[in-house]
């Protein structure tokens, strides 16, 4: 994962992008079209990313605007530009709901022009779905708004200038890295209230371009927020005191199986009320249905999970109930709190945690902060304080939070710098038969710092252990580890056993093995094995303790309660697995 990090990173370094600019009249007609007036802030992002379409260097802007303080208008504007100059835009979303309505926010915008918008999630047909990918991959599609399913290996575009993603913090390292990989040289424009820390360390750190929208629009109002142990009398207020002043409201639940839960209580407390329930699991046709039905007002309580969280914008809702505050992120409650308070109507949003049980400490805190934050234009300030109680992640893997210790911006910059000379001297990609198999085994596979307190030595050793490649380059190792640094202790010992359970699996060709309490899991590179006759007959030999899974997988049944019979055990199936594969290469 670092290493594609590091060469995608360094590529977009060395690539020209196109230079994207767009006729000053038809601009300022698409322009004119925006129904509100723009703020300070926003004038100086959208000029900030129409100034990167230009340059002539591949774009990757964070725009960091509070829920409501118009960062798709951004995206609009760049996408206008994108598509003039005869570009494919990508906008990737995380949830079906924000890309229905993103869908229909960029066709209403581009409506007169010669651009055609064209919608992937799962609430649309197939056979749409199948015309969308056909207009993708011949270009008859300049503006394609989706889910995930955009970032599948199925979907081609023709000629990419631009990806905008939205809500950032609900997709992974790899799914991001993805959008960048789609192009080396596409632009990159991330729109997100409350960036999860990594990306917020990125962005302070200088990595990734920043811009901030922390003006609210003119007669915003910020939303009333209140934390309180669960009180039915409490929530029905609320909600009947939104209904007789003509609007709609919210009700978020953790999880699917709470619903029932509350719409029963909703049912005896509140008769008054008619409401809609809408979660994930519901068919593609029947959630769309009742979010169009809400939308047009035919209920006052949508009962939902936290689907409804990214980017929703209904503005007759102005009143959410949270149940089990305490079961959401930060990010995610300051998100809820966004879908409310859209229009110049006061809001009011109520947290509620169990009456009887105590709450995590973490829980009280992130709670606490957001009770504090309830002025307009904090999402900035409340992705700090998550920077604060997370840590700011791995800039170099998966994880999106947790603090750094080992890699900081010095070493990451660092190592691009090497990535880049490395492109540039022509070295592209490292050798075939240097791929790297993954292993787990349930136990801490490192060098300890009180063993070796030098992280540079640290980096050097684990860099030289993962070239070794037979038991006499390994013992060799382990010698001088013993002289240079005393006896091992178990985690190196252990380290060593898995280094040399890596050369086997090269060997045998397997990419991953996960070794339990209860046996082994084995899954081969590319699901394919040099031998495949040859290895259903050994897992016939095994009997009942030997199967294949659908999925390829093999999964051998076996007692290994302790660290050290995993490791042997693992080691000797990859012998033997090692022996049916040399064999079949030889013959």
């Amino acid at each position: 994962m670092a290493e594609a990090l590091l060469r995608v990173a360094a590529a977009r370094k060395l690539r020209e992008a196109p230079k994207l600019t767009a006729p000053a009249a038809l601009y300022e007609e698409f322009c004119a079209r925006f129904p509100y007036e723009e703020t300070d802030d926003q004038k100086v992002a959208i000029d900030a990313v129409i100034d990167d379409l230009a340059a002539g260097k591949p774009m990757d802007r964070l725009v960091c605007g509070d829920v409501g303080f118009g960062k798709t208008e951004v995206a609009l504007r760049a996408a206008f530009v994108a598509t003039l100059n005869g570009k494919q835009v990508a906008v990737v979303v995380p949830t079906t709901l924000l890309a229905r309505q993103h869908f229909r926010t960029f066709s209403d915008r581009f409506r007169g022009f010669p651009v055609q918008v064209a919608q992937a999630s799962r609430l649309v047909s197939s056979a749409e779905l199948g015309k969308t990918k056909a207009g993708i991959r011949d270009g008859s599609v300049g503006i394609v708004v989706g889910t995930h399913a955009l970032l599948g290996r199925s979907v081609a575009f023709k000629d990419l200038g631009l990806v905008v993603v939205d809500e950032e913090q609900h997709f992974g390292v790899a799914h991001k890295e993805r959008l960048k990989e789609l192009r080396t040289e596409v632009h990159v424009l991330t729109l997100t209230a409350t960036p999860i820390p990594r990306t917020l360390q990125l962005a302070l750190a200088g990595v990734r371009e920043l811009s901030i929208i922390a003006t609210p629009p003119v007669d915003r109002l910020a939303v009333r927020t209140f934390v309180t142990p669960f009180d039915a009398l409490i929530v029905r207020e609320a909600l009947l005191r939104e209904k007789y002043r003509g609007g709609q409201a919210f009700y978020v639940c953790p999880r699917i199986e709470d619903i029932a839960g509350a719409k029963e209580f909703l049912q005896t407390h509140v008769p008054e009320v008619r409401v809609a329930v809408a979660h994930g699991q519901l068919a593609a046709r029947e959630l769309e249905n009742i979010m169009a039905a809400y939308y047009e007002g035919q209920y006052d309580v949508l009962l939902s999970t936290s689907i409804i969280e990214s980017g929703l914008d209904i503005p007759t809702a102005n009143t959410l109930v949270v149940h089990r505050a305490d079961r959401f992120g930060l990010a995610q409650l300051y998100q809820l709190r966004g879908r409310v308070g859209r229009s110049k109507t006061r809001a009011y949003a109520i947290f509620t945690v169990p009456a009887e049980k105590q709450v995590t400490p973490q829980a009280e805190r992130r709670l606490k902060v957001l009770q504090a934050l309830d002025n307009l234009g904090a999402g900035f300030e409340l992705a700090s304080h998550d920077l604060d109680i997370r840590g700011a992640g791995n800039l170099l893997g998966e994880e999106q939070s947790g603090h750094i210790r080992e890699v900081g911006y010095e070493l990451y910059q660092e190592m691009l710098a090497e990535a880049v000379a490395g492109l540039q001297a022509g070295i592209e990609a490292p050798a075939p038969d240097k791929w790297s198999p993954q292993i787990a085994v349930g136990t801490p596979v490192m060098i300890p710092e009180d063993y070796v307190p030098d992280l540079a030595v640290r980096l050097g050793l684990y860099r030289r252990l993962a070239d070794l490649e037979n038991t006499a380059e390994i013992d060799a190792a382990a010698a001088e580890l013993v002289d240079r640094f005393g006896a091992l202790p178990d985690e190196v010992k252990t380290l060593l056993e898995v280094v040399a359970i890596k050369a086997l699996c090269r060997r045998a060709h397997v990419e991953r093995i996960e070794a339990g309490p209860k046996g082994a899991l084995v899954a081969f590179r590319d699901n394919v094995f040099p031998d495949p006759d040859g290895l259903i007959a050994w897992i016939n030999d095994k009997r009942s303790a030997a199967r294949v899974r659908p999925d390829q997988k093999v999964v051998l049944l076996r007692d290994w309660q302790k660290i050290e019979d995993r490791l042997r055990g693992a080691k000797s199936v990859l012998e033997s697995l090692v022996g049916l594969a040399e064999q079949a290469k030889a013959a």
